[in-house]
């Protein structure tokens, strides 16, 4: 199979070809020709509005629902999801039912994903269904392809088991994850603890809920060593621990929720349940440091922290409707508007390496894991912009910039 990409504008800032224009000809999944003219014989042609290509691009935190919540997503329709989004690679979590705890859940996702465009690599569940209270079969699931261990939106209430994790991880190179929220702090909150929480009468969940639990896990992670990943962070002490923590020479990362870093809580004056999302959205001045500590690399990947939700369990009262928004069909757009193109691109190419997910680049005798997009389309996010089953978005009615045409990846070209 031949694929002609032509006159596609490569955004590779590690790369020789980085803002060149070039035909690229791929043959059987690997990039045999990048010229200025190529010209090829029974090949599929790709002609497009301002083509650009990156590298494929990666989510460490997707949520889709299949087994069990398939009335929210379908891992067939995530997965197109994904790759018209732009996304070759994503890090799937275990918020499924039962929970993605042990080596045959495991192969399901892998087996059933494996003729997608997109590669789908499973995170376990750290501890047994995701309770906090035994852990889970490490061993057996990294064996069976699980890349990392962590309990999606579920803090780990005993200190002593990530003690225990990070400690038995060494011994396979595995990478423990720690949601932070210290739940007897948070309460029954459901948005920042702020001004706005008062305005608007909703319990606030104070920035201390997080930034605690930080705190106590970078101490643990000191103690046993290992190799620590903290999802979405959002307030600004988070920030300053972990920059201290990086600088003692300790091995941990963190991720941001691109939501958290395009809304502030003046979101919710309306009460509006799509902007009900954990961790809470956090106030203006959290947002300018969590952009700055994104620019500076203390915050290591952003996410799209896609989580579908039907509209029985999100379309209710604040404070009953489920936490989450989904937003791969939005990533690029929010993320080119907030950063530029070419930081966006990088932004959203970082983190394979850390969770050992497969990467190339554009050059010759490569294989070809392309996103093919357009940067400069100015648009109003809506609701024929979504392509997942729910259509729990935040980003409705948004300004963006960028549209994504889809991806080269696994020998399959995926655009419209």
């Amino acid at each position: 199979m031949k694929t002609l990409l032509k006159s596609a504008t490569i955004i590779d800032s590690s790369g020789t070809y980085n803002n060149q224009t070039k035909d690229i000809l791929i043959v059987d999944g690997i990039i045999t020709k990048i010229e200025d003219t190529i010209t090829e014989e029974g090949a599929t042609v790709v002609e497009l509005p301002n083509l650009h290509v990156s590298n494929g691009w990666f989510d460490s935190s997707v949520s889709f629902g299949e087994p069990g919540y398939e009335e929210c997503e379908t891992l067939e329709n995530g997965t197109y999801t994904a790759a018209k989004s732009g996304f070759t690679s994503i890090l799937l979590n275990p918020k499924t039912k039962p929970v993605t705890d042990n080596k045959s859940a495991i192969s399901y996702v892998i087996s059933k994903t494996q003729d997608t465009g997109v590669n789908v690599h499973p995170i376990g569940a750290l501890t047994m269904k995701s309770e906090s209270v035994d852990l889970a079969e490490l061993y057996d699931m990294a064996s069976g392809g699980a890349v990392a261990f962590g309990d999606f939106k579920t803090p780990l209430e005993n200190p002593n088991l990530l003690k225990i994790a990070l400690l038995y991880a060494q011994n396979f190179d595995a990478l423990i994850m720690s949601f932070p929220n210290e739940k007897l702090i948070a309460g029954k909150g459901v948005m920042n603890e702020h001004i706005a929480s008062t305005r608007l009468g909703l319990k606030g969940i104070p920035a201390l809920a997080e930034s605690l639990h930080v705190a106590r896990d970078l101490y643990i992670l000191e103690y046993t060593g290992g190799k620590l990943h903290i999802p979405t962070i959002s307030t600004t002490a988070s920030v300053e621990l972990i920059k201290a923590a990086k600088e003692k020479g300790l091995d941990v990362t963190c991720s941001v929720a691109i939501h958290n870093l395009f809304f502030t809580d003046d979101a919710l004056e309306e009460f509006d349940t799509r902007f009900k999302v954990m961790p809470p959205l956090r106030t203006q001045s959290d947002v300018d440091t969590l952009k700055a500590a994104v620019a500076e690399g203390i915050i290591d990947y952003v996410t799209t922290d896609h989580t579908p939700i039907d509209i029985e369990n999100k379309k209710l009262e604040f404070d009953l409707a489920e936490y989450g928004t989904i937003g791969l069909e939005s990533a690029f757009g929010a993320l080119n508007k907030l950063f530029g193109a070419q930081k966006a691109v990088e932004l959203l190419t970082k983190g394979k390496d850390r969770f050992n997910v497969d990467n190339s680049h554009i050059k010759v005798s490569e294989k070809a894991q392309l996103t093919l997009f357009n940067p400069i389309k100015e648009y109003t996010f809506s609701k024929e912009h979504i392509l997942s089953s729910s259509k729990n978005s935040a980003f409705l009615n948004s300004k963006l910039l960028g549209e994504v045409y889809g991806i080269y990846n696994n020998s399959k070209l995926i655009i419209e």
